[in-house]
């Protein structure tokens, strides 16, 4: 799994489908290619000072470092971005809420690929 670093890698998964759950919003793009999954992580000023979103940013890490890495799909650029309640919540319950998450994206996803595949074979 690689890193996203380029503010345009992240202002494309920003116009891609996101979920919010209590602990942070995950977006999730689609890239026309088969490469690993690439992460990137994010937290706005608005939530403190440096040293709250540092926490919160190793927290966010660690959480798909140790629990999610068989979640990411080959193909897809996610971006997770830290909420106010990410800092106090407990582990366990922010590497679920980032499962359920990813699972509802890839879902409607998968629903959206579906859909696409029976419209180009209905007949006029």
């Amino acid at each position: 799994m690689e890193r996203l670093l380029l503010r345009k890698d992240f202002l494309a998964a920003a116009r891609s489908p996101s979920r919010a759950v209590k602990a942070c919003v995950v977006q999730m793009r689609v890239r026309e290619d088969q490469a690993a999954a690439r992460v990137g992580f994010t937290v706005t000023k608005k939530l403190g000072n440096a040293v709250k979103r540092n926490r919160i940013r190793r927290r966010l890490k660690e959480a798909v470092r140790t629990g999610l890495y068989d979640e990411f799909q080959p193909g897809h650029d996610y971006v997770i971005i830290g909420r106010a309640a990410t800092d106090g919540r407990c582990f366990a319950a922010l590497v679920s809420d980032i499962r359920s998450a990813l699972d509802t994206l890839h879902t409607q996803t998968r629903s959206r690929a579906a859909a696409d595949i029976t419209k180009g074979q209905e007949k006029p």
